[in-house]
Protein backbone atom coordinates (compact mmCIF):
# COMPACT_ATOMS: atom_id res chain seq x y z
CA UNK A 1 0.00 0.00 0.00
CA UNK A 2 0.86 3.53 -1.19
CA UNK A 3 2.08 5.99 2.18
CA UNK A 4 -1.31 7.98 1.58
CA UNK A 5 -4.23 7.26 -0.85
CA UNK A 6 -5.18 11.13 -1.74
CA UNK A 7 -2.27 14.23 -1.11
CA UNK A 8 -3.17 17.82 -1.33
CA UNK A 9 -0.84 20.29 -3.34
CA UNK A 10 -0.84 23.63 -2.95
CA UNK A 11 0.25 25.16 -6.13
CA UNK A 12 -0.66 24.05 -10.09
CA UNK A 13 2.81 25.30 -12.15
CA UNK A 14 4.96 22.94 -13.55
CA UNK A 15 6.29 21.15 -10.17
CA UNK A 16 2.70 20.71 -8.93
CA UNK A 17 0.57 19.43 -11.71
CA UNK A 18 4.01 16.97 -12.54
CA UNK A 19 3.36 15.65 -8.70
CA UNK A 20 -0.22 15.24 -9.38
CA UNK A 21 0.54 13.29 -13.01
CA UNK A 22 2.80 10.81 -11.40
CA UNK A 23 0.58 10.07 -8.27
CA UNK A 24 -2.19 9.63 -10.86
CA UNK A 25 0.23 7.28 -13.05
CA UNK A 26 0.84 4.79 -9.91
CA UNK A 27 -3.07 4.92 -8.58
CA UNK A 28 -3.13 7.77 -6.40
CA UNK A 29 -5.44 10.49 -6.06
CA UNK A 30 -4.47 14.24 -5.49
CA UNK A 31 -6.51 17.07 -5.18
CA UNK A 32 -4.33 20.78 -6.74
CA UNK A 33 -5.86 23.82 -5.48
CA UNK A 34 -4.26 27.31 -7.75
CA UNK A 35 -5.16 30.67 -6.77
CA UNK A 36 -4.85 31.22 -10.89
CA UNK A 37 -8.45 31.11 -12.42
CA UNK A 38 -7.98 29.24 -15.43
CA UNK A 39 -4.50 27.99 -17.12
CA UNK A 40 -4.49 30.78 -19.46
CA UNK A 41 -5.10 33.78 -16.81
CA UNK A 42 -1.83 35.15 -17.20
CA UNK A 43 0.97 35.17 -18.90
CA UNK A 44 2.97 31.80 -18.18
CA UNK A 45 6.77 32.86 -18.45
CA UNK A 46 8.77 31.85 -21.55
CA UNK A 47 10.30 28.93 -22.83
CA UNK A 48 11.79 26.16 -20.81
CA UNK A 49 14.80 23.53 -21.55
CA UNK A 50 14.36 20.64 -20.22
CA UNK A 51 17.51 18.14 -19.22
CA UNK A 52 17.31 14.76 -19.89
CA UNK A 53 18.13 13.99 -16.00
CA UNK A 54 15.69 15.80 -14.54
CA UNK A 55 12.93 17.65 -16.59
CA UNK A 56 13.05 14.90 -19.42
CA UNK A 57 12.98 12.54 -16.50
CA UNK A 58 10.16 14.06 -15.17
CA UNK A 59 8.33 13.42 -18.00
CA UNK A 60 9.04 10.16 -18.64
CA UNK A 61 7.72 9.00 -15.08
CA UNK A 62 4.55 10.87 -16.17
CA UNK A 63 3.76 8.78 -19.23
CA UNK A 64 4.22 12.03 -21.25
CA UNK A 65 7.69 12.24 -23.20
CA UNK A 66 5.91 11.99 -26.27
CA UNK A 67 3.77 14.36 -25.98
CA UNK A 68 6.38 16.55 -24.99
CA UNK A 69 8.24 15.86 -28.52
CA UNK A 70 5.53 16.74 -30.30
CA UNK A 71 5.80 19.95 -29.23
CA UNK A 72 9.55 20.88 -28.11
CA UNK A 73 12.12 22.15 -30.45
CA UNK A 74 15.65 21.13 -30.44
CA UNK A 75 16.78 24.62 -32.56
CA UNK A 76 15.93 27.01 -29.97
CA UNK A 77 18.48 25.51 -27.81
CA UNK A 78 20.73 27.73 -29.45
CA UNK A 79 22.61 30.11 -27.14
CA UNK A 80 24.92 33.29 -28.14
CA UNK A 81 26.56 35.19 -25.44
CA UNK A 82 27.21 38.65 -26.55
CA UNK A 83 29.16 41.93 -25.28
CA UNK A 84 27.60 45.62 -25.13
CA UNK A 85 29.15 46.27 -28.26
CA UNK A 86 26.92 43.67 -29.85
CA UNK A 87 29.87 41.54 -30.33
CA UNK A 88 29.59 37.87 -29.94
CA UNK A 89 31.93 36.40 -27.95
CA UNK A 90 30.75 32.53 -28.09
CA UNK A 91 27.95 30.84 -29.70
CA UNK A 92 26.52 27.20 -29.51
CA UNK A 93 24.79 26.05 -32.44
CA UNK A 94 24.56 22.71 -31.72
CA UNK A 95 21.26 21.10 -31.51
CA UNK A 96 19.71 19.83 -28.01
CA UNK A 97 20.07 16.22 -29.29
CA UNK A 98 23.49 16.76 -28.49
CA UNK A 99 23.44 17.41 -24.96
CA UNK A 100 19.73 16.40 -24.12
CA UNK A 101 18.07 20.05 -24.06
CA UNK A 102 15.27 20.42 -26.47
CA UNK A 103 12.57 23.38 -25.44
CA UNK A 104 8.86 24.09 -25.05
CA UNK A 105 6.92 26.87 -24.27
CA UNK A 106 5.78 26.61 -20.66
CA UNK A 107 2.23 27.33 -21.32
CA UNK A 108 2.28 24.40 -24.07
CA UNK A 109 4.18 22.30 -21.08
CA UNK A 110 1.97 23.12 -18.63
CA UNK A 111 -0.90 22.42 -20.58
CA UNK A 112 0.30 18.90 -21.44
CA UNK A 113 0.38 18.43 -17.76
CA UNK A 114 -2.99 19.57 -17.30
CA UNK A 115 -4.85 17.56 -19.98
CA UNK A 116 -3.46 14.48 -18.52
CA UNK A 117 -4.93 14.56 -15.72
CA UNK A 118 -8.75 13.29 -14.27
CA UNK A 119 -11.41 16.26 -14.77
CA UNK A 120 -11.61 18.07 -11.28
CA UNK A 121 -8.19 17.05 -10.30
CA UNK A 122 -7.39 20.99 -10.24
CA UNK A 123 -9.38 23.13 -8.40
CA UNK A 124 -8.92 26.67 -10.13
CA UNK A 125 -9.49 29.93 -8.28
CA UNK A 126 -8.60 28.49 -4.95
CA UNK A 127 -6.71 30.54 -3.17
CA UNK A 128 -5.05 29.15 0.59
CA UNK A 129 -5.63 31.95 2.98
CA UNK A 130 -4.32 29.93 6.16
CA UNK A 131 -2.53 26.05 6.46
CA UNK A 132 -2.12 24.75 9.18
CA UNK A 133 -0.85 21.23 10.17
CA UNK A 134 -3.18 18.39 8.04
CA UNK A 135 -5.76 21.37 7.25
CA UNK A 136 -6.04 24.06 4.68
CA UNK A 137 -8.34 27.13 4.94
CA UNK A 138 -9.47 28.56 1.54
CA UNK A 139 -10.98 31.83 0.98
CA UNK A 140 -14.21 31.44 0.41
CA UNK A 141 -13.85 29.95 4.20
CA UNK A 142 -14.07 26.30 3.51
CA UNK A 143 -11.35 23.98 5.70
CA UNK A 144 -9.76 21.33 3.80
CA UNK A 145 -8.24 18.22 5.86
CA UNK A 146 -5.53 16.25 4.68
CA UNK A 147 -3.13 13.72 5.74
CA UNK A 148 0.04 15.25 3.52
CA UNK A 149 0.04 18.68 2.58
CA UNK A 150 2.44 19.91 -0.64
CA UNK A 151 3.78 23.11 -0.93
CA UNK A 152 4.49 24.03 -4.49
CA UNK A 153 3.47 27.25 -4.32
CA UNK A 154 6.35 29.24 -5.47
CA UNK A 155 8.54 32.30 -3.79
CA UNK A 156 5.97 33.23 -1.45
CA UNK A 157 4.86 29.82 -0.20
CA UNK A 158 1.77 29.70 2.45
CA UNK A 159 3.00 25.91 3.43
CA UNK A 160 6.85 26.85 3.95
CA UNK A 161 6.07 28.47 7.29
CA UNK A 162 5.31 25.39 8.53
CA UNK A 163 8.49 23.82 7.90
CA UNK A 164 11.20 26.79 8.06
CA UNK A 165 11.32 30.49 8.84
CA UNK A 166 13.75 31.15 5.80
CA UNK A 167 12.13 33.32 3.49
CA UNK A 168 13.30 34.78 0.11
CA UNK A 169 15.99 37.32 -0.31
CA UNK A 170 16.64 39.83 -2.69
CA UNK A 171 19.50 38.89 -4.88
CA UNK A 172 20.69 42.51 -5.81
CA UNK A 173 19.03 42.27 -9.56
CA UNK A 174 16.09 43.27 -11.40
CA UNK A 175 14.52 42.41 -14.44
CA UNK A 176 12.37 44.40 -16.49
CA UNK A 177 10.26 42.09 -18.80
CA UNK A 178 9.00 43.16 -22.19
CA UNK A 179 9.08 41.23 -25.99
CA UNK A 180 8.82 41.90 -29.71
CA UNK A 181 6.09 40.09 -32.05
CA UNK A 182 6.17 39.06 -35.00
CA UNK A 183 9.93 39.52 -34.95
CA UNK A 184 11.13 37.80 -38.30
CA UNK A 185 8.56 40.59 -39.89
CA UNK A 186 8.80 43.47 -38.12
CA UNK A 187 12.18 43.55 -36.72
CA UNK A 188 14.37 41.26 -38.99
CA UNK A 189 17.55 42.82 -38.37
CA UNK A 190 16.53 42.06 -34.45
CA UNK A 191 15.51 38.84 -34.91
CA UNK A 192 19.20 38.29 -36.58
CA UNK A 193 20.90 39.39 -33.56
CA UNK A 194 19.05 36.96 -31.33
CA UNK A 195 19.36 34.35 -33.24
CA UNK A 196 17.31 30.71 -33.54
CA UNK A 197 17.57 30.83 -29.56
CA UNK A 198 18.93 33.05 -26.57
CA UNK A 199 21.55 35.77 -26.96
CA UNK A 200 22.69 36.91 -23.36
CA UNK A 201 24.71 40.46 -23.64
CA UNK A 202 26.45 41.89 -20.62
CA UNK A 203 28.04 44.18 -18.51
CA UNK A 204 29.16 45.54 -15.42
CA UNK A 205 25.46 45.60 -13.39
CA UNK A 206 23.96 45.62 -16.96
CA UNK A 207 22.35 42.82 -19.33
CA UNK A 208 19.73 41.79 -22.29
CA UNK A 209 19.03 38.62 -22.20
CA UNK A 210 16.48 38.27 -25.65
CA UNK A 211 14.61 34.66 -25.42
CA UNK A 212 12.76 33.45 -28.58
CA UNK A 213 9.89 31.76 -27.73
CA UNK A 214 6.84 30.43 -30.46
CA UNK A 215 4.72 32.26 -32.88
CA UNK A 216 7.62 34.36 -33.83
CA UNK A 217 7.38 36.29 -30.22
CA UNK A 218 10.66 37.38 -28.37
CA UNK A 219 10.72 37.75 -24.76
CA UNK A 220 13.26 39.89 -23.64
CA UNK A 221 14.77 40.53 -19.84
CA UNK A 222 16.76 43.96 -19.22
CA UNK A 223 18.52 43.22 -16.19
CA UNK A 224 19.62 45.65 -13.86
CA UNK A 225 22.07 45.57 -10.55
CA UNK A 226 19.60 47.92 -8.11
CA UNK A 227 18.54 48.02 -5.27
CA UNK A 228 15.20 46.19 -4.39
CA UNK A 229 12.30 49.07 -5.36
CA UNK A 230 14.26 51.13 -7.61
CA UNK A 231 13.16 49.63 -10.64
CA UNK A 232 9.33 49.06 -10.12
CA UNK A 233 9.24 52.90 -8.43
CA UNK A 234 11.99 55.06 -10.86
CA UNK A 235 12.34 53.02 -14.04
CA UNK A 236 8.86 51.47 -14.42
CA UNK A 237 5.95 53.18 -15.37
CA UNK A 238 3.15 50.61 -16.43
CA UNK A 239 0.80 53.98 -17.17
CA UNK A 240 3.84 55.71 -19.54
CA UNK A 241 5.58 53.19 -21.41
CA UNK A 242 7.58 55.54 -24.10
CA UNK A 243 8.46 57.00 -20.78
CA UNK A 244 9.67 53.77 -19.19
CA UNK A 245 11.81 52.70 -22.75
CA UNK A 246 13.37 56.44 -22.29
CA UNK A 247 14.64 55.88 -19.14
CA UNK A 248 15.69 52.85 -20.08
CA UNK A 249 17.62 53.41 -23.05
CA UNK A 250 19.33 56.09 -21.20
CA UNK A 251 20.63 53.62 -18.55
CA UNK A 252 21.83 51.57 -21.76
CA UNK A 253 23.39 54.89 -23.31
CA UNK A 254 27.12 53.61 -23.94
CA UNK A 255 25.35 49.93 -25.30
CA UNK A 256 26.08 49.64 -29.05
CA UNK A 257 23.08 50.85 -31.28
CA UNK A 258 21.51 47.23 -32.10
CA UNK A 259 21.50 46.22 -28.42
CA UNK A 260 19.41 49.56 -27.75
CA UNK A 261 17.14 48.53 -30.14
CA UNK A 262 16.09 45.79 -28.23
CA UNK A 263 14.23 48.17 -25.75
CA UNK A 264 13.62 50.49 -28.04
CA UNK A 265 11.21 48.48 -30.34
CA UNK A 266 10.00 46.81 -27.38
CA UNK A 267 6.18 46.77 -26.77
CA UNK A 268 4.37 48.76 -24.43
CA UNK A 269 4.28 45.83 -21.47
CA UNK A 270 7.06 46.24 -19.29
CA UNK A 271 7.02 44.27 -16.23
CA UNK A 272 9.27 44.81 -13.03
CA UNK A 273 10.53 41.88 -11.93
CA UNK A 274 12.96 41.95 -9.11
CA UNK A 275 14.91 38.63 -8.45
CA UNK A 276 14.80 36.52 -5.13
CA UNK A 277 16.33 33.73 -3.86
CA UNK A 278 16.10 31.75 -0.49
CA UNK A 279 19.79 30.97 1.24
CA UNK A 280 21.53 28.19 -0.79
CA UNK A 281 21.37 24.74 0.76
CA UNK A 282 18.05 25.44 2.42
CA UNK A 283 16.79 22.72 4.13
CA UNK A 284 14.48 21.88 7.43
CA UNK A 285 13.95 19.03 9.88
CA UNK A 286 10.97 16.41 9.18
CA UNK A 287 7.38 17.60 10.06
CA UNK A 288 4.79 15.27 9.58
CA UNK A 289 2.43 15.35 7.31
CA UNK A 290 4.14 18.57 5.17
CA UNK A 291 6.95 19.45 2.29
CA UNK A 292 7.94 21.55 -0.41
CA UNK A 293 8.58 21.24 -3.80
CA UNK A 294 10.00 23.81 -6.70
CA UNK A 295 10.55 27.29 -5.69
CA UNK A 296 8.65 26.76 -2.48
CA UNK A 297 11.76 24.40 -1.32
CA UNK A 298 14.92 26.16 -3.27
CA UNK A 299 14.45 29.22 -5.18
CA UNK A 300 17.06 30.74 -6.87
CA UNK A 301 18.02 33.03 -9.44
CA UNK A 302 17.35 31.70 -13.19
CA UNK A 303 20.91 31.83 -13.83
CA UNK A 304 21.33 28.06 -13.53
CA UNK A 305 18.24 27.68 -15.96
CA UNK A 306 17.35 24.69 -13.29
CA UNK A 307 14.03 25.99 -11.85
CA UNK A 308 11.72 24.26 -14.21
CA UNK A 309 13.13 21.08 -14.36
CA UNK A 310 14.16 20.47 -10.29
CA UNK A 311 10.42 21.35 -9.75
CA UNK A 312 9.08 18.85 -12.14
CA UNK A 313 12.18 16.09 -11.23
CA UNK A 314 11.08 17.11 -7.16
CA UNK A 315 7.55 16.05 -8.35
CA UNK A 316 8.21 12.87 -9.94
CA UNK A 317 10.56 11.94 -7.29
CA UNK A 318 8.54 12.87 -4.66
CA UNK A 319 5.18 10.97 -6.30
CA UNK A 320 7.55 7.31 -6.74
CA UNK A 321 8.63 7.86 -2.95
CA UNK A 322 5.31 8.00 -1.63
CA UNK A 323 4.16 5.12 -4.03
CA UNK A 324 7.16 3.09 -2.93
CA UNK A 325 6.19 3.13 0.98
CA UNK A 326 3.64 2.46 3.33
CA UNK A 327 5.02 4.36 5.96
CA UNK A 328 4.69 8.55 5.32
CA UNK A 329 7.49 9.79 7.58
CA UNK A 330 10.12 7.38 5.55
CA UNK A 331 8.44 8.42 2.33
CA UNK A 332 9.17 12.13 3.11
CA UNK A 333 12.65 11.66 4.19
CA UNK A 334 13.44 9.86 1.41
CA UNK A 335 12.70 12.88 -0.93
CA UNK A 336 13.88 15.16 1.23
CA UNK A 337 17.13 13.33 1.61
CA UNK A 338 17.85 13.19 -2.07
CA UNK A 339 16.60 16.57 -3.07
CA UNK A 340 18.25 19.08 -0.79
CA UNK A 341 21.75 18.24 -1.61
CA UNK A 342 20.74 18.34 -5.51
CA UNK A 343 19.24 21.78 -4.90
CA UNK A 344 22.08 23.27 -2.98
CA UNK A 345 23.91 22.05 -5.75
CA UNK A 346 21.88 24.03 -8.09
CA UNK A 347 21.72 27.21 -6.22
CA UNK A 348 25.13 27.67 -5.65
CA UNK A 349 26.07 27.35 -9.58
CA UNK A 350 22.99 29.93 -9.67
CA UNK A 351 24.41 32.65 -7.29
CA UNK A 352 28.15 32.56 -8.77
CA UNK A 353 26.68 32.52 -12.42
CA UNK A 354 24.62 35.88 -10.90
CA UNK A 355 27.89 37.31 -10.31
CA UNK A 356 30.10 36.40 -12.67
CA UNK A 357 27.41 38.01 -15.38
CA UNK A 358 27.30 40.90 -14.26
CA UNK A 359 30.92 41.67 -12.56
CA UNK A 360 33.10 44.25 -13.77
CA UNK A 361 35.14 42.25 -16.85
CA UNK A 362 31.64 41.02 -17.61
CA UNK A 363 30.69 38.80 -19.92
CA UNK A 364 34.61 37.68 -19.30
CA UNK A 365 33.63 35.25 -16.24
CA UNK A 366 30.91 33.44 -18.30
CA UNK A 367 33.06 32.61 -20.95
CA UNK A 368 35.93 31.61 -18.77
CA UNK A 369 33.24 29.25 -17.22
CA UNK A 370 31.66 27.76 -20.51
CA UNK A 371 35.65 27.05 -21.75
CA UNK A 372 36.09 24.99 -18.05
CA UNK A 373 33.14 22.93 -18.73
CA UNK A 374 34.26 22.45 -22.41
CA UNK A 375 37.36 21.22 -21.23
CA UNK A 376 35.79 18.87 -18.91
CA UNK A 377 33.08 17.75 -21.16
CA UNK A 378 35.59 16.67 -23.57
CA UNK A 379 37.33 14.65 -20.97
Amino acid sequence: MPAVQHVTIVGGGVGGLTLARVLHVNGIASTVYELDNSATARDQGGILDMHAESGQAALRAAGLFDEFRTLASDEADHMRIMDRAGTIRYEDDSHADAHGRPEIDRSALKQILIDSLPEGTIQWGAKVVGVGPNSLTLTDGRTVDTELIVGADGAWSKVRPLLSSATPDYSGLSFVETHLSDVDKLHPELSALVGPGTAYAFSEGKGIIAQRNSHGDVRIYIALAAEENWVRTDIVDPDDPAATRARLLDLFADWAPNMRQLIADSADRLVPRPIYALPVGHEWARVPGVTLLGDAAHLMSPFAGEGANLAMLDGAELAAAIAGHDNLDTALTTYETAMFPRAAQSAQLSAENLADSFAPDAPQGMLDKIAIWMEMSAQ
